[in-house]
């Protein structure tokens, strides 16, 4: 699970802060404040670690990739090249990590990565890392810290203050830039005894990014047909084309899942099935072969328990907008970080409330009896939605340290992310704003017309 972000200079941001990441975050703010640069930046983190290409240091993306961002000037900050991208990750890694020095048989252990990195543009206008830091922690306490510079004014070196990298002897060639962002390259670690361990880290960046999934504003329109033959998809996709999919393959799997500690589980088809129900939705929900050995698939629901069973083609548009971030909050892997962008959209203010109800379930469930330690972020503009977080959070159902808030504010040239300070009685003590536009205004502009009218009405009538 992520922990903490901070992103300086790119695209609306000048520096972000430290962005606390909690199992659920919500991040709220006005159309082209900067909200969705935060997941793209990720998502372009992500293709880094998916491309094939290791000297590439950040994959800004192409027609075919997860993100496109254009060119590296296109990304920075007010366009200047002489300012530095940077950005710093954190996250809860899966598994303790140990890392033993095999020269004065030292031991470092943590359960959490951090790592900073900072991107300079060459002469050809592309980015080359000018700096790159990993520290290792267990808790709060630093265990290792090493970083790599490359100076232009000096050679690149490795360096740790826990750790003394000792040269291999005879080996005497300078090091390479870093393969891609985050990994020391195999004949940089060749040139010490100890720095094998530099690997591991590397690995573990690969896990946290390649667990990221996204689900976009816009989704497919539903079809009357769906195609499968047994693929078993990384995510339902951008725009939830991969939803019945996913749906099909994790009911192959016989994945089981609960809503949390001592519920009833369901396999996963079933357990999407009744979430629809219970937000509202539908009554009943199926996919079913159109035929016994046929690779074709229609998804067929009930919108009341009287009415016939139609195809989804043929209720409103709101079922199969929501069903692929329903599918998705359940469908990732275990650690997986879920971004998603507007999942109310389509949807009555209603079941909005209900879907911030499905989120905070999706960050307690479990599969297979296993806790699944999902993280969701969310970009939303909706009301309802932030409303019920708060009642759950004054009900108890969720702890106010297990969800952060931000409302996203154009300052000038510049974004800024205010984090909302929310109790453990559901309040938001630092309320922005206009943070659902200017209710007040709105209800004394409107008393005003009224008086207005009646007032125009009596001089109609002679009164």
């Amino acid at each position: 699970m992520l922990t903490e972000l901070r992103i300086q200079n790119f695209k609306a941001w000048n520096d972000t802060g430290i962005i606390r990441l909690a199992p659920l975050t919500v991040i709220f703010g006005a159309n082209s404040a900067g909200k969705s640069s935060l997941g793209h930046l990720l998502l372009a983190l992500k293709q880094t670690v998916l491309s094939v290409d290791r000297k590439r240091p950040l994959h800004l993306g192409d027609e075919n990739a997860l993100i496109d961002l254009g060119t590296f000037a296109e990304c920075i900050h007010n366009h200047d090249l002489t300012q530095p991208l940077r950005f710093a990750l954190g996250w809860q890694l899966p598994e303790k990590l140990e890392v033993r020095d095999p020269l004065t048989r030292a031991k470092f252990q943590g359960d959490h990565l951090h790592l900073t990195v900072s991107l300079l543009a060459d002469k050809r206008e592309q980015p080359r890392v000018q700096q790159m830091s990993y520290q290792l922690a267990s808790g709060d306490q630093l265990q290792l810290e090493v970083s790599y510079a490359n100076d232009t004014l000096a050679k690149p070196e490795i360096t740790s203050s826990q750790l003394k990298l000792v040269r291999s002897t005879g080996r005497v060639w300078p090091l390479d830039e870093p393969d891609k962002f985050y990994r020391i390259s195999d004949q940089s670690r060749a040139r010490f005894q100890n720095a094998e361990f530099l690997s591991d880290f590397a690995l573990a960046t690969e896990g946290a990014l390649g667990r990221v999934c996204y689900l976009g504003p816009l989704r497919d329109h539903p079809k009357r047909i769906y195609s499968w033959s047994g693929e078993t998809p990384d995510s339902v996709g951008q725009r939830g084309e991969f939803t019945i999919p996913a749906i099909l393959a994790a009911s192959a799997e016989q994945r089981m899942l609960s809503r949390g500690y001592k519920k009833k589980q369901y396999p996963f088809d079933a357990f999407v099935a009744q979430w629809l129900k219970d937000l509202g939705v539908i009554d009943s929900f199926t996919v079913k072969p159109v035929a016994k050995g046929r690779k074709e698939y229609e998804v067929l629901l009930k919108t009341h328990g009287t009415s016939s069973e139609v195809k989804i083609t043929d209720v409103g548009f709101g079922v199969s907008q929501v069903l692929p971030a329903l599918t998705q909050a359940f469908y990732c892997l275990p650690h997986s970080t879920v971004w998603m962008e507007q999942p109310e959209i389509h949807l009555h203010p209603q079941v909005q409330a209900e879907l911030a109800d499905v989120f905070i379930a999706a960050t307690q469930a479990r599969e297979n009896g296993r806790e699944r330690h999902v993280q969701l972020i969310v970009e939303s503009h909706s009301e309802h939605f932030l409303n019920r977080i708060q009642r759950r959070v004054a009900e108890g159902s969720l702890k106010a340290e297990d969800v952060a808030v931000y409302f996203c504010r154009r300052g000038g040239a510049a974004t800024e992310l205010e984090p909302l300070r929310l109790n453990k009685f559901g309040e938001v003590e630092n309320w922005p704003i206009n943070f659902f536009g200017d209710e007040m205004a709105d209800i004394s502009a409107r008393t005003l017309a009224a008086m207005q009218r009646k007032k125009e009405q009596r001089k109609e009538s002679g009164e």
